[in-house]
């Protein structure tokens, strides 16, 4: 079965001589005051070539080489060449673009008594070479799920470009994915004011990754850290905690914590963050897990009591959900225990005393599942997974073009609110060990 790929159309340019063009550089290159000042751009990298290329063509780009060529060597003239550094000639090369290599004719240049081969460099050519521009559009690109077996079709009319083969797409990305996971990291918090912490994991074929989501005190959304991991693990789950602690994210002050139902995830946020802070166990976990347990023909009344008794009052919501619990355990002993299970912790922002406006974004894993949504989305054309390095690659540059996306929390006007209940809860805590 044939699979569909994202391809991105590149306009085709009209075509004109080799003649045409040569003469159409020679005119660029006569003219040079025109681009002098885009030949200092690109020789101080202010101006991305593609800008350049998108006005004047690749006329142009051989024109500002020429031109600062003629910046090294001085202009061309009949006659033995004089000066320490003196024209050689030219030779086929090729510039690098955001999406793709052009090949160029660029000028030669060698010192005079430097020895055969010894050339010297044109600084707007070797500027060109940069290839952080490409390698970062071919990670943009990827991201959109473009196959990189498809990545011909991306690049626009190969024959006036330089091939690049799956494999080297692949190396590229790889690169500019290990620069995204060293940078999300080596990201510190230590400014930020983080008030809650999102943890989730995901599945990347047979490999785990376990993200967290931070929300600072303006309702910004966060990428904290990723790990290599399943959330059944309470080392692995340690182990991203700890980081986040030394990157910023102390545990000398209260945090919401927001989660599905691992008991793994519970243990290692006591273990490194301390008991006392507040957890909120995802409700949405909770209402499936219950209701796998029942019958078709029950989960709209069960439904219903659950999100009923959420809108209450901590004890009173809970006295409902106890209720619907001992009129389960007769026949559905299962689905009691399920209800009963961590039943508290679905009612923290209850107790806390939060505004309506809070409480639906923060009873549940949505925020974080939906941020997996858009990593899913970005890689989901990988069909084979071979290690955790390259997971962590892709997870890593997934979350970044995720992260790009992000606005503010549903009521973070109220985000205040949560943050004086935190300090007050704080302060309650030092009087009672005073």
């Amino acid at each position: 079965m044939l699979k569909s790929y994202q391809i991105i159309e590149e306009k085709k340019s009209p075509r004109i001589s080799t003649q045409e063009q040569r003469e159409l550089a020679g005119f660029f290159a006569e003219h040079g005051q025109l681009l002098l000042p885009m030949t200092e751009l690109i020789e101080q990298s202010k101006l991305a070539v593609d800008e350049l290329i998108a006005v004047t063509g690749r006329a142009a780009i051989e024109a500002v080489l020429e031109l600062s060529a003629e910046g090294m060597a001085g202009p061309r003239h009949p006659g033995k060449a004089g000066g320490e550094i003196r024209r050689h000639g030219s030779q086929a090369g090729t510039v690098r673009l955001s999406n793709r290599k052009l090949r160029v004719q660029r000028p030669r240049l060698r010192r005079k008594g430097a020895g055969r081969g010894a050339e010297e460099a044109i600084p707007a050519y070797e500027a060109m070479q940069d290839d952080a521009r490409l390698s970062e559009r071919m990670l943009e690109i990827l991201m959109k799920g473009v196959s990189t077996r498809q990545y011909r079709g991306v690049i626009g009319e190969m024959a006036e470009t330089v091939g690049v083969s799956k494999s080297a797409v692949s190396r590229e990305f790889q690169e500019a994915g290990a620069r995204e996971l060293a940078r999300l990291c080596e990201r510190r918090f230590d400014e930020a004011v983080i008030l809650v912490i999102y943890l989730d994991g995901q599945r990347f074929g047979p490999h785990h990754v376990i993200s967290a989501v931070g929300v600072d005190a303006q309702g910004g959304k966060h990428v904290l850290g990723l790990y290599a991991g399943a959330t059944e693990s309470e080392a692995v789950v340690k182990g991203l905690l700890e980081d986040l602690v030394a990157r910023g994210v102390k545990a000398d002050r209260k945090r919401l914590f927001v989660i599905d139902g691992s008991k793994a995830l519970r243990a290692a946020i006591d273990a490194v963050y301390g008991e006392q802070n507040p957890v909120q166990r995802c409700r949405c976990h909770k209402l499936k897990n219950v209701l796998g347990h029942l019958p078709k023909e029950l989960h709209d009344q069960v439904r219903s009591v659950m999100k009923a008794a959420w809108r209450l009052e901590g004890r009173e919501g809970m006295a409902k959900l106890e209720k619907q619990a001992q009129w389960l355990e007769t026949e559905y002993p299962s689905a009691a225990a399920s209800l009963r299970e961590g039943l508290a912790e679905t009612f923290t922002v209850n107790r806390l005393g939060l505004p309506p406006s809070l409480r639906r974004c923060l009873s549940t894993t949505n925020l974080i599942e939906s941020s997996h949504s858009g990593v899913r989305l970005r890689t989901r054309r990988v069909c084979r997974w071979r290690d955790q390095g390259m997971v962590l690659n892709w997870a890593a540059a997934a979350w970044s073009a995720t992260e790009a996306n992000f606005r503010r929390i549903q009521g973070y006007r109220d985000l205040w609110v949560l943050e004086a209940v935190l300090k007050e809860e704080e302060v309650a805590e030092r009087r009672k060990v005073g």
